[in-house]
């Protein structure tokens, strides 16, 4: 009678480590796609280096824990209302260099913003407490504990899968504002504004040119205590 009791026991507990281990996996894939869309979601480089800038931010996310990647979302790519041009970038980046910045942006009512965030904070919390204090909190060398611990799970399952899925909305959308923006960076006009400093109206920002970019790249190769002589040629 023992033995059997003893076997019950085991097959409850294996079922409260299949439950616990299906939460695990969802939380895991919830954590690698916030990674991704703070890795993508933002851009701000100097545009012969972005694919450096960009492998920086993938990297800069890559060891960060749920609770902080959650922070780092909310104010960024989940914000209130419409997000402010990105001053910043554009105030820190060097003279005579032709940077590029981009941002992407969830924006959502004050009303909505708050709930998100008290729901992602929920999620966190969810989560520390089932890789740091589930068996604190539940009497697994008992029947019933593990029949506690099971409907626990089945509940926090149900909560991860909600929150998974509003993720992948969100993803979602990023993907298709992704998408538009790649469209529009591959158009002759786009390619005039960057490269040659020519805006759709036909105005010319000098500072951006491509002459200008031309004569800056020669100055950088003869200059000498900052000065550069102009009867050089460096044709070749």
């Amino acid at each position: 009678m023992a033995t059997l009791n003893d076997e019950d026991l085991q097959t409850l507990q294996h079922e409260v480590q299949r439950l616990l281990g299906r939460c695990l996996l969802r939380l895991q894939q919830y954590e690698r796609l916030i990674k991704a869309m703070l890795a993508h979601h933002r851009l701000s480089g100097p545009i012969h280096d972005l694919e450096r800038a960009r492998a920086a931010q993938i990297d800069g996310t890559a060891r960060k824990t749920l609770g902080i990647l959650v922070s780092d979302l909310l104010g960024s790519y989940v914000v209130v209302d419409e997000m402010n041009p990105p001053e910043e970038a554009t105030a820190n980046s060097p003279e005579n260099v032709n940077w590029f910045t981009m941002e992407m942006t969830l924006g959502l009512s004050g009303a909505d913003f708050v709930r998100a965030e008290n729901e992602l904070r929920e999620l966190v919390l969810l989560r520390n407490n089932l890789v740091h204090h589930f068996i604190d909190q539940h009497d697994l060398g008992s029947s019933d504990g593990c029949r506690g611990a099971q409907e626990t799970l089945v509940t926090a399952y149900s909560r991860i899968e909600q929150h998974l899925g509003q993720l992948r909305e969100w993803a979602d959308d990023m993907e298709k504002t992704r998408r538009a923006l790649s469209e529009v960076c591959q158009s002759e006009m786009f390619k005039d504004l960057v490269v040659n400093g020519i805006a759709p109206d036909g105005t010319v920002d000098w500072c951006a040119s491509g002459i200008v970019s031309a004569l800056r790249e020669a100055f950088g190769a003869l200059a000498v205590d900052r000065w550069a002589p102009v009867d050089v040629s460096v044709v070749k």
